[in-house]
């Protein structure tokens, strides 16, 4: 039973909502601030965690900083105001993704077992070739970096990156096509599990975390290739 962490100052919805999700097998815990999420999460540990932006005590921007300095859980961050600088930021801090207010409850549900799959079991653009559990634990490398999907880890000369789950599993996707273009359409559905939306930002935000996070290559070469309108490659060779 996955465990989750509803953090919103809500109280009528936070209530439909812990009501809903227990209906649909999820074991829920619930907080009304960002300090008290923080608090939580010294002592427990989650699958998820959805994390409202507007909170009295410690907003849900400034609890995502804290949380990203302590552990990678997914976040889901929910927002009742149409403002895509709060959205953006939140990518920017390491959230897996968001979802805007009001929402259909099956939205919601569906974005959080998307998140769940890809964290346990990021995906490899659906190939079937190859039997399920050995596409979970096969390594992969690439320009010095290991990944170890089966632990969820990203290592380069040594040394841990500290990826989020969506931050590894594309990364994943990239290295299992090196020199593919990948559309943000289909990323976005691979990774994110839902249809790209206009304006939607969350791929190109997590493109950017990863160039952020991944050291220089030995061949001094880009990891990554935006081709505007078409989407991202790895970059195998100039």
């Amino acid at each position: 039973m996955s465990k989750i962490l509803l953090v919103d100052d809500d109280v009528e919805l936070t209530e439909l909502l812990a009501e809903l999700l227990s209906l649909e097998g999820f074991y829920i815990q619930v907080v009304h601030n960002g300090q008290e999420a923080l608090n939580k999460l010294e002592i427990e540990s989650y699958d998820i965690i959805l994390l409202d932006i507007m909170m009295p005590v410690l907003n849900g921007i400034e609890t995502l900083k804290r949380i990203r300095q302590k552990c990678t859980t997914p976040v889901l961050m929910l927002s009742a105001r149409d403002d895509d600088i709060d959205r953006v930021l939140g990518l920017e801090l390491g959230a897996d993704d968001y979802l805007p207010k009001p929402f259909n409850d099956r939205e919601l549900v569906a974005r959080i077992r998307a998140i769940l799959r890809r964290t346990n079991f990021p995906n490899t653009l659906s190939d079937h070739s190859t039997g399920t559990e050995e596409k979970e634990q096969k390594r992969l490398q690439f320009g010095g970096v290991e990944l170890h999907p089966g632990r969820q880890q990203a290592i380069f000369n040594g040394e841990d990156l500290d990826l989020t789950g969506t931050e590894f599993a594309l990364l994943q996707i990239l290295i299992s096509h090196p020199g593919q273009i990948l559309s943000r359409e289909l990323l976005s559905l691979e990774i994110l599990g839902k249809q790209l939306t206009p304006y939607d930002r969350a791929i190109d935000m997590h493109i950017s975390n990863l160039r952020k996070k991944l050291p220089e290559r030995d061949d001094n070469l880009p990891w990554f290739k935006t081709l505007r309108g078409r989407g991202y490659l790895l970059v195998t060779e100039e």
